[in-house]
This record gives structure tokens, C-alpha cells and sequence, in this order.
């Protein structure tokens, strides 16, 4: 079915990185309002905004306190009012970030929930008592050491997947699924075109919280009974019913740890729970011993797999949302790019995703090439993740080194995705006036977009002409795929098909240089290229990093 969504290009904004309008140090919506037209010139069709509720800012505002106030840091509701309308006055369409897998532990109903056992806020969130003086089970946190803090008010353990200042809400209860519902219909009723929804399949958790086995280390990650759980489905369909369907908007769920058929459930047509979700096995492509923070050079021929299972995988039914970077990720550039051919590796890996089927998300910074930062100290580091990382792997496992694990937060951080965004040349690449929360990458005297705006042969330039096809052709969004040389070791070779019309996309992930057979494509139109090519001929011939789309006539 032709959807709206399917069509639209979603770019991703993380506000406290994006723009300063008022000299803080930190971006601001009223920062975001001044750059709208720098969007609407990129032509994106949907910005998604990372969270900007009210919070502590424990992890950058994935902690909310009050879920319908915008912290203070990014302005008021009014500023919030005014960027929605002048969004929808240049045809740009705004998605909120929804987090309710958890709250922070300053939200009015913990406040109360932690006072007594018999608090009418109690069941808001999950509570369990210890075990000989120790947490209930073995649970690890994502972000390290145990998954339950204790809290001496009632002798109990509260649980938190992510930081300890980030209680798990309990879905279990219908009033809390009901107050989320009566929210975000109020943000709906505002006019926003959707939600992308944090951890959205970790609202479901097996109620036997037991300890994970067989146990191999003190804290065990328990994926099979917190991800994809029992009622998850039962969730969301009434989430749909009760809030969503009353409304034309888009959602995208954050699923973790997620198989084809699971994400058919999440996103089929007919199931009325998502319009797309983000999977992340393709991110952990490079993961080595220690995940992230031990990367490996990159596998193409692994890559290519995973990416194209969920091409095949949601073909016919559901759909995937298409990204390299976002909040979370390192830059794609770094990552799986060549800095030496910086210009054509960034178009490479643009035009790999953009002609994939989905719907394409760009990430601030990603249309100008940006790069990860050059961490050399951890005081340059502001990610809680990265200082719990730091002390399990390297204090108290002795694992990696310093200078070991400084290598995988330059390489893997998410603060890498965080710096601030490159608008000139000028001090602090023009983010601000004041001191920037995170330091700006300093090769922003030469990344930036006033330098990209003025050059036609830009990576910007190139991610707007990406756009453009996307809204012209049909192909683009409704083509069925087909990889082509699925074992090649550098080359990155498919085709998108729909009606009399056949598309061959080309992606040399390497400096090696070769010749292609073009064989039914030899009579083909270049739509796009990072390569000087005037003709097609029947071989052609492909430069270190070069990409190239062609149209045949069937």
C-alpha cells in the first residue's frame, strides 16, 4: 500500500547539538526554527526530534520528568508551538520521540512510588524484594553492573534497564498504559505527524524475573525476558486503538533484538501496531570481543547478508527503516567510509542506502560528511554509557587498557554522533556564541555547510539530489530488490525492479579499482554517480569508492 511515510526522506535531529540561538552552549528549538529553511532546502520531508521534555539530562533527556513540559535547556512549549507551525508552513512534517519504556527517577509518579509499599503510584513501576541482601536476579543493565538499585525507603529493588536514574515503568498496569495513551494523544492533538518510540518492544517483560543461565559472569543481559515479551503484541495493538488510529501520522518502533517474523508482527499492514521500526543487527556488524568498544574492520560480505535478509525478509509485508547513523552510532564516514576518499566514500554510502527499499533517515551532519571526534581524554566525554563501560571493562575487569578503550571511544562512542553540528568555518563552527556543552570536531574549518552550499559537487548537494529522485521516481520507494555478486569482497551490487522499469546500483566499498559487465544495463541511463563517467559502455569501469545508479527500460 502507498503511504506518505514510505515516500518521505526522515531527518533526525538531536537538538542540544543542532543549533544555539541564545549563546548557552546548547541547541535550542528556537535554534532549530532559524535552520528550517537549510531543511527545506536539503528537502527532507519529516525531522524527527531526539526527546525535548522535561529532564536531568542523565542521558540526554532519554530520563523525562515531565513528558508534557520541554526542558528548559530547549525553550518553552510556545517555542515547541511556534517550530511545529513553521515546520508544517514549509510542507515539513514533525516526529517526537516517545520514551516510556522508563521515566526518570525525578518524574512526579516515581517521586511517589518510592515513598511507601501502599502509594497509589507503587504498581507504577517495578518493584521486587532482594535476594540474601542482594539484587532479585542476575540482570545486567545495558549500561552496566546490575539492572535493580536498592532503595532503603522501602528495602526494595526497583528495576532500570538502562541507568539507575531511569526507573522501568510497569506495563503490566493498565493505569500507566492509560496515562501514556491520554498523553500522547495530547501531543497528537497538537498537530505532530508521529512518534519514534524508544525501546518500544521492551514494555513487555516476562513476569517471572528470573535469574538469566547458564551464568557465565556476575551480570547476565536478560534479552529473552525483557525483549519481544509475552503481551508486547498486545501492547501496541492497543496502543494503536486507543491513541494512534485517530490520527494520520507515522510511527517507528526501536526493536531490539528482533527476528523477520517479529518485525512482520510490529509492522504488517494488518497487525495495526507500527508503520516501520529500526533493527540493529547491521549495526553490530564490526562488534569485536568486547562489542563496540573492540571494533573489527568491516565484512562487506557480512554486511550485504544482514542487510539484504531484511530487504527479502519484509519484501512483500512490513517495512524497513534505512540508517547508517543516528544518536546512538558512531559516524558512518569513520565507520565504514575511507577518509583519504572522504567525498567519494560519504556519496558511496549514501547512495548504498538510499536506493535500498524503506525509508531513508539522515542524521544531522551526515549530509555534509561529517566525522567522528578525536578523543584523547575522557574529560572530553560526556556519555554515561561510555564512563560505566570505562569502569567495568577497564577498573574493574582490567579487559582493555586506557589507551585500548580511548581506541574504542574513538571509534564507537555515541558521543561521536554528538558533537556539535558544522555550520561554518567560524568559532565553534558557528553551533554558538558561548561554550559548546561537547567539543566541536576541529575539522569543521573544513566540513561545514556554508563551504558545501557553495559547491555544486558537494556530498550535500548529493544527499539533495538523492532526495529528489526519491519524490520523482517510484521505483525508488516501491521496487522489489535482488542482490547481484553476493560474495564479492568490495562491491556492493544490487537491483530494484517495479513495473517496465529495472534499477542496477553499484558501491565500491574499497580503493581497489574495478571493470563490471554491464550486460542488459549497457543501453542504461545514469542517474546518479560519484564518478566523471559521460557514457555508459558495456563494461564499466569503477573507481576506489565510486557508486553508480542506472535505469533500464524494460
Amino acid at each position: 500500500m502507498k503511504t506518505w511515510w514510505k515516500e518521505s526522506v526522515i531527518y533526525q535531529i538531536y537538538p542540544k547539538s543542532f543549533y544555539d540561538s541564545n549563546g548557552d552552549g546548547i541547541g535550542d528549538l528556537k535554534g532549530i526554527i532559524l535552520k528550517l529553511d537549510y531543511l527545506k532546502e536539503l528537502g527532507i520531508d519529516i525531522i524527527w526530534l531526539s526527546p525535548v521534555y522535561a529532564s536531568p539530562q542523565v542521558d540526554n533527556g532519554y530520563d523525562i520528568s515531565d513528558y508534557q513540559a520541554i526542558s528548559k535547556e530547549y525553550g518553552t512549549m510556545e517555542d515547541f508551538d511556534c517550530l511545529l507551525k513553521e515546520a508544517h508552513q514549509r510542507g515539513i512534517k514533525v516526529v517526537m520521540d516517545l520514551v516510556v519504556n522508563h521515566t526518570s527517577n525525578q518524574h512526579p509518579w516515581f517521586i511517589e512510588s518510592r515513598k511507601s509499599k501502599d502509594n497509589p503510584y507503587r504498581d507504577y513501576y517495578i518493584w521486587k524484594e532482594g535476594k540474601n541482601h542482594q539484587a532479585p536476579n542476575n540482570w545486567e543493565s545495558v549500561f552496566s553492573g546490575s539492572s535493580w538499585q536498592y532503595d532503603k525507603q522501602t528495602d526494595m529493588y526497583y528495576l532500570h534497564l538502562y541507568s539507575d536514574k531511569q526507573p522501568d515503568l510497569n506495563w503490566e498496569n493498565e493505569d500507566v498504559r492509560n496515562d501514556i495513551y491520554k498523553m500522547m494523544r495530547w501531543w497528537l492533538d497538537k498537530g505532530i505527524d508521529g512518534f519514534r518510540m524508544d525501546v518500544i518492544n521492551k514494555l513487555s517483560k516476562v513476569q517471572t524475573f528470573q535469574d538469566v543461565f547458564p551464568q557465565t559472569k556476575k551480570y547476565m543481559r536478560p534479552s529473552k525476558y525483557v525483549s519481544n515479551g509475552p503481551r508486547i503484541h498486545e501492547f501496541l495493538k492497543e496502543m494503536n486503538q486507543k491513541a494512534l488510529s485517530h490520527y494520520d501520522v507515522m510511527t517507528v518502533g526501536e526493536i531490539t533484538s528482533c527476528t523477520i517474523e517479529q518485525a512482520k508482527q510490529y509492522t504488517g499492514e494488518n497487525e495495526h501496531e507500527l508503520s516501520m521500526l529500526f533493527q540493529f543487527e547491521h549495526t553490530d556488524v564490526d562488534a569485536g570481543p568486547y562489542g563496540k568498544w573492540t571494533p573489527v574492520p568491516l565484512d562487506l560480505v557480512k554486511l550485504k547478508k544482514i542487510l539484504t535478509k531484511w530487504q527479502y525478509g519484509l519484501q512483500e509485508e512490513g517495512w524497513n527503516s534505512l540508517f547508517w547513523d543516528n544518536h546512538d552510532q558512531p559516524r558512518v564516514l569513520s565507520r565504514f567510509g575511507n577518509l583519504d576518499y572522504m567525498q567519494d566514500s560519504a556519496k558511496m554510502l549514501a547512495t548504498t542506502l538510499h536506493f535500498l527499499k524503506g525509508t531513508p533517515y539522515i542524521y544531522q551532519g551526515e549530509e555534509i560528511g561529517m566525522t567522528n571526534y578525536p578523543f584523547t581524554s575522557l574529560d572530553e566525554v560526556r556519555d554515561v554509557e561510555v564512563f560505566n563501560a570505562y569502569q567495568d571493562l577497564v577498573k574493574d575487569k582490567k579487559a582493555l587498557t586506557h589507551e585500548q578503550m580511548m581506541k574504542g571511544i574513538c571509534a564507537s562512542s555515541r558521543d561521536n554522533a554528538r558533537t556539535p553540528m558544522q555550520w561554518n568555518n567560524e568559532n565553534n563552527a558557528g553551533f554558538t556564541t558561548g561554550n559548546p556543552w561537547i567539543n566541536v570536531n576541529p575539522n569543521y574549518k573544513t566540513i561545514n555547510v556554508h563551504q558545501q552550499l557553495l559547491d555544486p559537487n558537494s556530498i550535500f548537494h548529493y544527499y539533495q539530489k538523492l532526495i529528489q529522485l526519491r519524490h520523482q521516481m517510484p521505483i525508488i520507494v516501491y521496487g522489489t530488490y535482488e542482490l547481484l555478486e553476493e560474495n564479492h569482497p568490495d562491491l556492493y551490487i544490487y537491483t530494484r525492479t517495479y513495473q517496465d522499469e529495472k534499477l542496477l546500483v553499484i558501491n565500491n566499498f574499497s580503493s581497489h579499482e574495478y571493470d563490471y559487465e554491464l550486460k542488459e544495463f549497457r543501453y542504461s541511463q545514469l542517474l546518479i554517480s560519484n564518478d566523471q563517467c559521460d557514457k555508459i559502455h558495456d563494461i564499466l569501469h569503477i573507481k576506489p569508492y565510486g557508486c553508480y545508479a542506472l535505469l533500464q527500460k524494460m
